[in-house]
Parts: C-alpha cells; sequence; structure tokens
C-alpha cells in the first residue's frame, strides 16, 4: 500500500472521525446481534427500541431513528433548498437575457 516510511497520517480514513470504539460481535442463528451493554449504555439504547439499519456498499451502519434525524438534518444545515432553486432560476434568466440581448445587437 504505502512504503514503510508512511505514517499514520497517511493511513487514516472515513472511519477516524465517525468511530470511538469497535467491537465484535457475532450473528445468531435468527440473525440476532447482541450489541455490549457498554456501547447500548454510551449509545443510550433500551431494550424494545426501534433501530435502523443502513445498507450501503461498504458494510451496514446502525443508528437510532433520532441519530438519523439528526445527521440528516446535519447534512441540511444552512442549506435552503428554496434558495438554490431561485437562485438557478435567476442564473438561467439571466442567462437568457443575455442571449436576448446578443441577438437584439446583431
Amino acid at each position: 500500500m504505502g512504503d514503510s516510511q508512511d505514517g499514520p497520517e497517511e493511513h487514516r480514513g472515513w472511519h477516524d472521525s465517525l468511530m470511538s470504539g469497535m467491537h465484535s460481535v457475532t450473528m445468531g442463528s435468527r440473525g440476532r446481534l447482541v450489541i455490549p451493554s457498554e456501547v447500548r449504555k454510551r449509545a443510550g439504547l433500551t431494550e424494545g427500541q426501534p433501530l435502523i439499519l443502513i445498507e450501503f456498499e461498504g458494510g451496514v451502519v446502525v443508528l437510532t431513528r433520532e441519530q438519523l434525524k439528526d445527521r440528516v438534518r446535519a447534512q441540511l444545515r444552512g442549506e435552503s433548498l428554496v434558495d438554490d432553486l431561485l437562485s438557478d432560476r435567476r442564473a438561467a434568466a439571466d442567462a437568457d437575457l443575455d442571449a436576448g440581448l446578443d441577438r437584439v445587437a446583431e
């Protein structure tokens, strides 16, 4: 992968900023996973609590509904879809106006 002089910075991945721990679990015969008690306590997970399983190309992620909502909100924070749409329309209208003025000038 890298030469022997590569330091830890060269091998940092997406998980470095997202993970606070790694735990080994074994899937049971009916597909059940047991989340270690210390992880449940830190995450505030309780028995019967609904969880969201997100499957992606690199694996799976388990989140609570609240965690998922928080992540979606964080991704959308500061972005106004209406403002983006209006900005795009204004730019298109300006381009149309400029094109029309160029034709009139010819």
